[in-house]
This record gives C-alpha cells, sequence and structure tokens, in this order.
C-alpha cells in the first residue's frame, strides 16, 4: 500500500493550492479518503473527507474555502484550496480506510506534503 501527496508549496495569503494524493494497493473507490493536517506544535486535525458514494464533510475552519474531490479511475484524492490564510499552515496527509475499519483502525497513511502560507 502507498499513499504519495504532492501539490504543497509556500504561498501567500489570499492564494489557491491544490493537493494530490496519488493511492496503489488499496481497493480505492471502497475507501473513505481523508485530508488531515498539522500544523507545527499542534494536534492533527481532519480537514475534509469524502466517502465512497462522493459524499464530502469538512471541518468548520475550512467550510466553503476547500473542496475535496476523488478520482476512481486514477485513485486520486484531491484538495482544492483556495482563498488559504496562515492558519492553514502545516503538513498535509493524505489517509485512507475502510468504512467497515473507521474507528477501529487508523488507516493508511502518506508522508505527507507542507503548507506554507505567509500573510
Amino acid at each position: 500500500v502507498q499513499l504519495v501527496e504532492s501539490g504543497g508549496g509556500l504561498v501567500q495569503a489570499g492564494e489557491s493550492l491544490r493537493l494530490s494524493c496519488s493511492a496503489s494497493g488499496i481497493a480505492f473507490s471502497s475507501n473513505i479518503l481523508r485530508w488531515y493536517r498539522q500544523a507545527p506544535g499542534k494536534r492533527r486535525d481532519m480537514v475534509a473527507t469524502i466517502a465512497p458514494d462522493d459524499s464530502p464533510n469538512y471541518a468548520d475552519s475550512v467550510k466553503g474555502r476547500f473542496i475535496i474531490s476523488r478520482d476512481n479511475t486514477k485513485n486520486v484524492v484531491y484538495l482544492q484550496m483556495n482563498n488559504l490564510t496562515p492558519e492553514d499552515t502545516g503538513v498535509y496527509y493524505c489517509n485512507a480506510v475502510s468504512p467497515k475499519y473507521v474507528g477501529r483502525k487508523p488507516g493508511f497513511e502518506g508522508q505527507g506534503t507542507l503548507v506554507t502560507v505567509s500573510s
């Protein structure tokens, strides 16, 4: 199993980034896909999730600014991040978990991609 995030970088406040996570070795279309982020010195928080039926869920802090999507033909999950603020700075991780294991197993996760937003 491998999940590889990409698309991070340094941007200014108000700009946009699109993160990608390419997965292999899992039944991608049947997994719940999640993006987490961890800011320096803070705990890891969920940012967005997308279910196998494409229904999304977002943290309150990113609602209206971030969009999660998935392409089951390419085994890729995306996170479009708009109107970024310095508070969005952190390492972003993608995670894949089977619905039957939610709350029981942590799922598979990538190494993360760093997003830095300057003011």
